[in-house]
């Protein structure tokens, strides 16, 4: 199954049971793809979260009801996932900016956040610098924390995470290990297929098979892959967002390529992070369609 029929698929699925109780890892299965990665695609690609999207669906289902069946308020926000009026009223007023019996006795105001539809737009004028890489397997020595596959948590325990590596000497450590100096990497281990709620980021640099492991870190292998490798230049992280989002929508949608949901590295090299000249890259494993 190709990307585009994936993510469709997915989004079809939402749609289906919009009133039900839905699990994020039932909609990752039907994209193929492990619920973490799903939920990163997803951000990516449609610049919100599942939980915003599906809550706007639900919202704007639910201001249709009320304004055209003139249904009891109760019912509606029961059908719709919420477990008291209240807590209804507080979402509905916030999204529609009236509330729920404002809606009933006259519908106007009403806001409508449409279902997405995944097409592929052909655009011109923009370069993506990347290059496909058969890399054998490699070692890297890191230090690893374990993270809420929820990104409204990742988004900030992650820069934590780095924050903590640069405060605490753990990057200065890892350089004095390194084989190669030129990166540092964020990796991300995406679990695959699984349905786990966790997934593990390493800060991380390539190392010899010899390295002498200090304690608290340890070695892991990355197997051999093809990879794409993707070029980044600019100040972070707005700069590495938006080659996320070309990956996603310029590369994979038209290549022969899909991502295996492996892991995903991003590549940090030494400097000014706020620099418009500032480099780094994004691997992503990869297989034929």
């Amino acid at each position: 199954m190709n990307w585009v029929n994936g993510i469709q698929n997915a989004l079809d699925y939402i749609e289906n049971h919009i009133t039900d109780k839905i699990d994020y890892s039932e909609i990752a299965e039907k994209a193929y793809c492990s619920a973490f990665y799903f939920q990163r695609i997803f951000n990516t690609l449609c610049g919100m979260t599942i939980g915003e999207y599906i809550r706007n669906r639900r919202l704007t289902l639910a201001g249709s009801e009320l304004s055209s069946l003139k249904s009891k308020v109760i019912d509606v926000a029961l059908k719709y996932g919420y477990e008291s009026p209240e807590s209804f009223t507080r979402a509905f007023t916030k999204f529609h900016g009236i509330t729920p019996s404002e809606a009933r006795r006259n519908g106007s105001g009403l806001k409508s956040f449409s279902r997405l539809s995944i097409k592929i737009i052909v655009k011109g004028g923009n370069t993506m610098n990347y290059r496909i890489v058969e890399k054998p397997a490699f070692k890297v020595i890191g230090k690893t924390e374990t993270h809420s596959i929820d990104e409204n948590q990742n988004k900030n325990t992650i820069p934590d995470f780095w924050d903590k590596a640069h405060r605490t000497g753990i990057i200065e450590t890892l350089l004095k290990n390194a084989s190669d100096k030129t990166y540092v990497f964020g990796i991300c281990h995406g679990n695959t297929h699984t349905n786990k709620k966790t997934f593990d980021y390493s800060i991380a640099v390539e190392c010899d098979e010899n390295v002498t492991v200090p304690e608290g870190y340890t070695v892991n292998e990355i197997p051999a892959r093809t990879w794409i490798v993707a070029e980044c230049t600019g100040a972070m992280p707005e700069a590495i967002q938006k080659l996320w989002h070309e990956i996603c929508t310029e590369f994979f949608p038209v290549s022969e390529y899909k991502p295996t949901y492996e892991m995903d590295i991003e590549a940090y090299s030494s400097g000014n992070m706020t620099s418009p000249d500032y480099r780094s890259q994004i691997w992503i494993p990869i297989e034929k369609n």
